[in-house]
């Protein structure tokens, strides 16, 4: 072979290699959009949340992409034996130092497809309590009725106990009233409060009647149902309600007294 073949020889050889390559990674680049398209598909029927359905797509697009350099690259002649292993090693480094990040990445999928909780229900775990404003890969966000937020890592909600409100809850209200109190009487007129406030859900029904024979008055237990963002000014407009119904009834509502009666009592000049 004469040195004036050289260069030729090696475009040959090399550009047939680039082209495969080039070839290689076009067909991976259209498979990686096909499988994303598939798994978009997929995960709109899977009723999950916009920003997290795109990152897995994104995430399954990059996997198909990775493989498919790995590939270009053996092509190219390349030797990716050692350059797997060395990925394998830096990924251990890597899944050490970031254990805690991945660790929430795992539980957010699996709160994902397992749906202990939506998005708008009411929940109560790891000591803190809100409505669910957003699932997260690495977190969940809930919202307060004070509207502050609670940001909690998904590790630490995954194998912890939850208390599922959904989308309503149960409020649990008390009313005292004499004992001379005609309880029917008293009675309809807590259901007439619960009937006239819009925020009292019909059904699930309201719970009402006597729950205790307190010390000075006969306590009614009142349990209506309402949304979760109804809960707090509901229970304020019927307390009001009641107070006000009860009074304009002539309904005596008792409240805590003490009576002192002083025995053998001596007079001024006595003492």
């Amino acid at each position: 072979m004469s040195l004036n073949n050289i260069p030729v020889d090696l475009l040959i050889k090399y550009g047939l290699q680039v082209l495969g390559a080039i070839v290689i990674l076009g067909v991976g680049l259209f498979l990686a959009r096909s499988v994303g398209n598939m798994t978009e598909k997929w995960l709109q029927r899977q009723d999950m949340e916009p920003p997290v359905r795109l990152l897995l797509v994104r995430v399954a697009k990059l996997l198909v992409i990775g493989l498919t350099l790995i590939v270009a690259l053996d092509t190219f002649g390349v030797q990716v034996g050692p350059l797997i292993a060395g990925i394998g090693v830096a990924g251990v480094g890597i899944g050490l130092a970031l254990q805690g990040v991945l660790g929430n990445a795992m539980a957010g999928l699996s709160i994902i497809f397992t749906k202990p909780y939506r998005v708008g229900e009411y929940i109560e775990i790891a000591g803190v309590y809100g409505q669910v404003e957003s699932i997260d890969i690495f977190s969940t966000k809930l919202l307060h009725a004070d509207r502050s937020r609670v940001v909690i890592p998904n590790r630490k909600i995954v194998g912890e106990i939850l208390h599922n409100y959904g989308t309503v809850r149960q409020l649990h209200l008390s009313v005292g009233v004499g004992y001379g109190t005609n309880l029917t009487d008293a009675l309809a007129i807590v259901h007439d409060v619960l009937g006239k406030n819009p925020r009292v859900l019909k059904d699930p029904e309201p719970a009402v009647g006597i729950s205790q024979l307190a010390d000075s008055a006969i306590t009614i237990s009142i349990n209506p149902w309402t949304k979760v963002p109804d809960f707090g000014a509901a229970q304020a407009e019927l307390y009001q309600a009641l107070v006000e119904r009860l009074r304009a009834r002539n309904i005596d509502i008792p409240f805590p007294q003490r009576e002192v009666r002083l025995l053998n009592a001596q007079s001024p000049a006595q003492a």
